[in-house]
């Protein structure tokens, strides 16, 4: 008889490919899957009867500020608490590396930590780090546009030059030839909006011999969305690579209802070239703290505040009210601060989730005192409140987006997928019970109705929290499809 670590029976088989759910047993040796059916015959060092339980791939968190967090926090608990176990970090134009700053990191840089944190003049620095601390989910990196300006423009308020944009290629380079994932971009942030869209291009270039992609917080997710949006497809059709749309979503209340404008926008490009996008399921966003965002009639949480950490949590209404001046100059009295802005309709929100191009990110800010409850909650809120109780999506697609749909477009080779011979990343869950319980006002929170996740076949957290046992690795890019 055939021996395995791991044999979970009658489990309610979610594959991660889209298709409906199936009785199996699934084995496990060593960081592998090594057999997939019915009534399997192994003798198994630990064997489970998971009957009425959900088995599907680690869910993979495509769009994440975890840069520094894997090293510094390598248990990781925001994520693997939800069944993440793959985060993409490098997101929205800032990476850890490769960075060298002059003094102190900029708007948005310092999402990621303070000075010390940016440490890693060189991707493979990064890299090296990452695997040391050997955190408890896996890594993918991309290299981010408005790390590189830091490190080759003197002012971040113009395009680069020829001389500097040649510089910022070879770094993308370094990384490529490192296992990046691809190139993101921030263009919304004052740190990037000046580069001009031939900049973004010239560094997009080098992605195409690599299989890389493009990712970008567009220019624009308000009045000018659609321009963004197109701004985004160029890039991606002339540098031949596949476009992400980060956080898709119609910001500001003068944009709700236009998420049928925008996906139309997002259909006609995916008819032509490989375009997806990625979304969070909540109805409020968190960044830093913009004035442009500022606007009366949204609710807007301030989550810190370097020159007034006292008000973190108040709104930004009620410090205006207090301090007897308008929000926008009490906005200008907090920064740099952070925020929450609760400035998307839900019902947009919901349209861009179930389109099928859209894949599942949270967007978590992890060094936030008091983040947006979607560094907890994400994937958990998508399962119970928007499979189970709104019937939104089918388990089975919302798994897809989560799993086999982002590992095939960032190049997660062997992941995303219940296969035999693939990596054992998996989430055991009850799709009766599985809910999120971190809310705006007390954020920090762990899921329920998650009962167990192991990373390269290692199990890492239970019911009852974290095993203590860390097999996370840094994933280098691989050879995959896209998925359109």
């Amino acid at each position: 008889m055939q021996t395995c670590d791991t044999l979970l029976r009658n489990a309610s088989v979610l594959d991660g490919s889209g298709s409906p759910a199936e009785a199996l047993d699934v084995a496990i040796q060593g960081d592998r899957i090594v057999q997939i059916g019915a009534s399997l015959k192994f003798k198994a060092v630990k064997e489970l009867d998971v009957e009425g339980l959900a088995l599907t791939p680690g869910f993979i968190d495509v769009h994440t500020h975890d840069d520094c967090v894997v090293i510094s926090s390598p248990s990781m608990l925001p994520k693997l608490s939800q069944g993440v176990t793959t985060v993409i970090v490098g997101n929205c134009g800032i990476s850890a590396a490769p960075v060298c700053l002059r003094g102190e990191p900029t708007d948005p840089m310092y999402l990621l930590g303070d000075a010390a944190a940016f440490r890693y003049a060189t991707f493979s620095e990064y890299v090296d780090a990452v695997r040391r601390a050997r955190p408890a989910v896996n890594v993918g990196a991309l290299v981010g546009h408005t790390s590189l300006r830091n490190n080759h423009l003197q002012r971040l308020d113009r395009s680069a030059t020829e001389a500097e944009i040649a510089a910022m290629q070879s770094q993308v380079q370094e990384a490529l030839d490192g296992g990046a994932l691809g190139l993101s971009s921030g263009l919304a942030y004052l740190s990037a909006n000046s580069a001009s869209t031939e900049e973004v291009l010239a560094l997009a270039k080098p992605l195409a011999a690599a299989s890389a992609i493009y990712t970008t917080h567009m220019r624009s997710e308000t009045e000018a969305i659609l321009d963004a949006m197109n701004e985004a497809f160029e890039i991606g059709r002339l540098a031949r690579v596949p476009v992400v749309i980060s956080h898709l979503k119609c910001a500001g209340v003068d944009n709700w209802g236009r998420s049928a404008e925008v996906l139309r926008t997002l259909e006609i490009a995916r008819s032509t070239q490989n375009a997806g996008c990625d979304c969070y399921p909540y109805a409020a966003g968190s960044s830093t703290l913009d004035l442009r965002q500022v606007d009366e009639r949204v609710k807007i949480t301030i989550t810190w505040s370097t020159p007034h950490p006292e008000v973190s949590g108040q709104t930004l209404e009620k410090i205006a009210a207090v301090w007897g001046i308008d929000q926008r100059q009490a906005a200008r009295r907090l920064q740099p601060a952070g925020a929450i802005y609760h400035s998307i309709s839900e019902d947009d929100m919901r349209t861009i989730l179930r389109h099928p191009a859209t894949m599942v990110g949270s967007d978590g800010l992890p060094n936030d005192p008091l983040p947006h409850p979607r560094l907890w909650g994400t994937f958990p809120r998508v399962l119970g409140r928007y499979c189970r109780e709104e019937k939104l999506l089918s388990l089975a697609e919302a798994v897809h987006k989560m799993t086999g749909m982002p590992a095939q477009r960032f190049g997660l080779e062997q992941r995303g997928l219940l296969r035999e011979g693939y990596h054992a990343d998996l989430v055991l869950f009850n799709p009766e019970k599985i809910a999120d319980t971190a809310t705006f006002s007390d954020p920090v929170r762990a899921a329920v109705g998650i009962e167990s996740v192991w990373v390269n076949g290692v199990l890492s957290y239970t019911a009852l929290g974290a095993t203590g046992d860390r097999a996370g690795r840094f994933l280098p890019r691989g050879k995959t499809a896209w998925i359109q």
